[in-house]
């Protein structure tokens, strides 16, 4: 067999010839540019680094990195790390590009123009930096309120999570626009609904034996799991199935397409709960006792709900749920009815602290069971983990999920008598809805495909292992269509009613990390920090998660942009952003348009980014992944824990983001450790890193930071199965107590122990007792419905208590008035590619020459239709705004859809703004287009036009777009100013 012998820079030039002969790029010719050597000449001294890549945002890929001679030369896969299988993706091998860009921001500065116009930045002293962005939050909070201040997080860069904690504690405001309100964040809390905190989670590494990917393509660009992991995974899997309204490239290979219409995820997943139903391809046991299926619900409208002492989950739970306090007096409001099939009479499970677990169970934590049996798994270098077998209801007790037609009659203590139904039969009756028949109706998917899917991912492939085939992952897509709660409920209790959750390969949760894993990222634990007033969120208002005393912590981000506009309920005048990106939710446009207006924004950045020269008064500059030593362990479910090590330092005066942090505490004279426990207010410099990753280790079984580098580079990756074998190489947690369900031990004290999920029931919840209270009963914090515009249960359905779907707002059915000529498309976004991460990278020469220019899939059909052919620049329009891409013909795409990139920007033009509306998609959107229970923006699923861009219809008569002194972008992989980015040894730690 012919040895590959193709070399970096051959590899650029077949590709860019490739694109070319595509016909991508409009029309570009030549060869690569960006094929200069990664590094200076060879010398004596090479070190070999074992590290973690961060080239995305998302996923912790064991890298080595080669430096030769104090400079990074290389950096290639680690084989070491199971969960990305020796994986380095193309981002990441560009890493070293960004680390060297001699366009990174090396010193602070300050700006010394009005905004929006071309900034003139001035170098300050760090000193000067800290103190001058102290002084003016400050300033400003002293005339508006502590919640006049708002930060601004986006996807992690190692220790920079500061906006989703340590601002807001700093400065005491709890406003922070923060990306997971439409990137995991609603996936996160529709599972802390049903059973517990990012349970949506699937341990893919774990080689389940039906693969489910929905929504996304992570074999293309790293998620939560490599993409190496992901076609290894998919291509041993006795089945593979995808759903996603474009056919994914492994898509290609799977078993299975299920083509939905883009935004109705949410039918098709209550279709399979149907399907499996029907077919009683449900695990039954599980059903029964980890679900709440057989608790009994009052039937009769004139029924008033009743609290729950059961505080799990949230202080004041109103539900009509039977309880036996509804019953007789002195009963418990914890103890929730069921009807035992054995003897026909009432039973129930106690959920309150003082004897949680089921009449006649003496409750004690699950400890028999078995090694996993995973096909495979050894080979990954893994263990198998223990399998905790069922343990059985109590002798006589077999909760009934049916009742007899009509209900079953009970007296409550006033002598009323009622007709109660379990929730299994509601849930039944809601999912008649979603038969395959009327599913399709809703989806555009055949009928069989969804009926053989359900059945396909519900057949136990070896039923001798006790459990399922798998979870399912599902990715970004069904958070984005305004119905993002519902959507991962929908999944997540498609995954519950088979019996995947908690599970080899199945919905597993974060993996574990040590005491005070996140101090430094998110949250100090100084005592002197006063606490922040949550009450005074920006959307608590209009989005009940929000609101609620189990929220999710962010404040919403077209409420924030409301608020700078209207000054209501009040003034929002200043902030810090730190990895923030306006670009990425509510209207890209607007949301422009108000930062600008603050008083003073400090934006924290590697990058001159849009953020930072429209917007920033100061700007503080960060190091990159190469540059720092960061404790890191995998934020999905793959069990790894590993560490970014420093390769070489800063360039300028760049520091590690948790620096920036500790000495903007400093500079404010807040402490940021607490002294009795860690001997110090703060530390500076290298030693508040070591510090904050020994905090992180504080109980492992290395403790000091660089015993644990060492062994880290000696022995590679550690499985947390093997480090932490209760907490992670145990499945079924939820038989053990509700904190091993969180991977929190040791355990905590009896009294505060039980069995089940994370949810006012102890079971995962089919029917949402928090959804019931907060939107169809409309209890609020005192258990009486508030005056909140949330609370008008108008505006709800009353089935929301289960997965309900609604349709996207400007689609085909809430908006048909989108979609009456020839040129109108339904779009969806954000689909995955391999050079970029979200808005990262496009100053990348090895990435920006790959793909020079956002591509909008089209259907050769619909293209020929509206006179289009491949590599045309096309405008895509809404009543918002009209951006540019270029066409990119694809027959796995559906006629009459269209999928555009997200996140463009183009670093090369040198204007404040960078050119973010020319390409911009969030552009587009409708920014009131929300989730209606977390505020999530609609970013798929709505109606666009199409058109070709020509000489006539486009600025400076040309359809490639332009700056504003009509520059061209960068379209070609041989335009010239690719090498102006090549890396700058030279100056890479000097004079800028």
């Amino acid at each position: 067999m012919a040895s590959l012998t193709m070399t970096r820079r051959t590899f650029a030039k077949v590709a860019a010839a490739t694109a070319a002969a595509a016909g991508l790029g409009a029309g570009a010719t030549g060869t690569a540019l960006a094929e200069t050597d990664a590094g200076p000449e060879k010398g004596n001294e090479v070190k070999r680094i074992r590290s973690a890549c961060r080239g995305c945002g998302k996923m912790e890929c064991g890298v080595w990195v080669t430096v030769q001679d104090g400079r990074v030369i290389k950096s290639e896969g680690d084989e070491s790390a199971f969960q990305s299988a020796g994986n380095h993706c193309a981002k990441g091998q560009a890493s070293l590009q960004a680390a060297y860009h001699p366009d990174r921001l090396r010193y602070p500065l300050k700006r010394t123009t009005p905004k929006g116009e071309d900034p003139q930045w001035q170098r300050i002293s760090w000193d000067e930096a800290y103190k001058t962005t102290v002084d003016a939050i400050h300033a400003n909070q002293d005339k508006y309120g502590k919640e006049t201040c708002i930060f601004m997080g986006g996807t992690s860069r190692i220790w920079s999570m500061a906006p989703y904690g340590a601002f807001k504690q700093l400065f005491g405001s709890p406003n922070g626009i923060q990306a997971n309100e439409i990137c995991k964040g609603p996936r996160f809390y529709a599972t802390a609904i049903d059973a517990s905190n990012a349970y949506s989670w699937m341990e893919v590494v774990g080689r389940p034996r039906v693969f489910v990917q929905w929504g996304g393509a992570s074999e293309l660009s790293n998620y939560d799991d490599s993409c190496r992991t992901t076609v290894d995974v998919a291509t041993r899997a006795d089945k593979h199935i995808i759903v996603d309204p474009r056919q994914t490239n492994l898509g290609k290979e799977a078993d299975i397409w299920v083509n939905l219409r883009p935004g109705t995820d949410g039918a098709v997943a209550n279709c399979w709960a149907q399907v499996i139903i029907e077919n009683e391809l449900y695990d039954d046991l599980y059903v029964r006792k980890w679900m709440n299926a057989p608790m009994l619900v009052v039937q009769e409208e004139s029924f008033k709900p009743t609290p729950t002492s059961s505080a799990q989950q949230s202080a004041n739970i109103v539900t009509r749920i039977l309880k036996e306090s509804d019953l007789k007096e002195g009963g418990s409001d914890g103890r929730f009815m069921v009807i035992n099939e054995k003897n026909g009479e009432l039973s129930w499970y106690d959920a309150t602290a003082a004897n949680p677990g089921w009449e006649g169970e003496d409750w004690k934590p699950a400890t028999e069971g078995r090694e996993a049996n995973q096909p495979g798994l050894d080979a990954t270098g893994q263990t198998q983990g223990f399998v905790l077998d069922y343990v059985p209801f109590p002798d006589g007790l077999w909760p009934a999920l049916h009742t007899e037609e009509g209900g079953r009659e009970v007296t409550l203590k006033d002598g009323t008598k009622v007709h109660v139904r379990t929730v299994w039969e509601h849930y039944i009756d809601f999912l008649a809805d979603y038969t395959p028949e009327k599913a399709s109706e809703i989806t555009g998917v055949d009928p069989e495909v969804l009926k053989e899917a359900a059945i396909t991912y519900a057949t136990r492939v070896d039923p001798s292992t006790g459990y399922g085939n798998g979870g399912i992952q599902y990715m970004l897509a069904p958070e984005h269509a305004c119905n993002s709660v519902q959507n991962q409920r929908a999944c997540d209790l498609v995954c519950g009613i088979t019996g995947n959750m908690d599970i080899p390969g199945g919905m597993r949760g974060s993996t574990p990390g040590w005491p005070f894993f996140d101090l430094g990222m998110c949250n100090p634990d100084s005592p002197e920090i006063p606490p922040y007033d949550s009450s005074k969120i920006l959307g608590s208002i209009e989005f009940p998660m929000i609101g609620s005393d189990r929220g999710p912590g962010w404040a919403d981000a077209t409420s924030i942009y409301d608020a700078i506009e209207t000054g209501t309920p009040y003034n929002v005048t200043c902030g810090i952003g730190q990895t923030g990106d306006f670009m990425n939710q509510s209207n890209s446009i607007n949301a422009a348009e108000q930062l600008k207006k603050l008083d003073f924004w400090c934006s924290i950045d590697l990058w001159h980014t849009p953020c930072v020269d429209m917007i920033a008064d100061i700007a503080m500059p960060a190091a990159h992944w190469m540059e720092l030593d960061c404790i890191r362990k995998s934020q999905g479910s793959s069990g790894a824990f590993g560490a970014t090590v420093k390769a070489i330092d800063p360039p300028g005066e760049a520091k590690n983001d948790l620096e920036i942090v500790v000495g903007l505490y400093q500079a404010a004279g807040v402490p940021y450790f607490d002294e009795a426990k860690h001997g110090a207010k703060w530390f500076t410099g290298d030693e508040a890193v070591k510090h904050c990753n020994e905090v992180g280790l504080a109980g492992f079984r290395i403790p000091d930071w660089d015993d644990y580098k060492a062994e880290f580079q000696k022995n590679g990756w550690f499985d947390s199965k093997v480090e932490k074998p209760e907490a992670w190489g145990t499945y079924r947690r939820y038989q053990v107590g509700t904190n091993a369900v969180n991977g929190d031990f040791p355990p905590l004290p009896p009294e505060a122990q039980h069995q089940g999920w994370n949810t006012t029931t102890h079971k995962q919840e089919i029917w949402s007792l928090l959804l019931e209270s907060w939107l169809v009963n409309g209890a609020g914090n005192d258990g009486v419905r508030p005056n909140l515009p949330y609370s008008d249960t108008e505006q709800f359905s009353d089935k929301e208590m289960f997965p309900l779907f609604v349709e996207a707002p400007h689609g085909p059915v809430a908006d048909p008035d989108l979609f009456a000529d020839e040129n109108s498309f339904l779009m969806t976004t954000g689909r995955r590619q391999g050079t970029y991460f979200h808005s990262e990278h496009r100053q990348l020469p090895w990435c920006r020459e790959l793909w020079p220019v956002p591509r909008l899939e089209m259907n050769p059909v619909d293209a020929e239709r509206i006179g289009v052919t491949q590599g045309d620049w096309v405008w895509i329009e809404t009543d918002q705004h009209k951006i540019r891409e270029v066409v990119d013909l694809y027959y796995g795409i559906e006629p009459g859809v269209v999928n555009a990139e997200h996140q463009w920007w183009y670093p090369e033009l040198k204007q404040p703004d960078h050119g973010f509306m020319l390409s911009g998609v969030n552009c587009l959107i409708d920014r009131h287009a929300q989730d209606r229970i977390c505020g999530s923006s609609n970013l798929r699923a709505y109606g666009v036009k199409v058109y070709k861009a020509t000489p006539e219809n486009s600025p400076f008569g040309n359809p490639v777009p332009c700056g504003d002194d009509g520059t061209e972008i960068i379209h070609t992989c041989d335009d010239p100013r690719l090498k102006e980015w090549l890396p700058d040894y030279a100056s890479e730690r000097g004079e800028a």
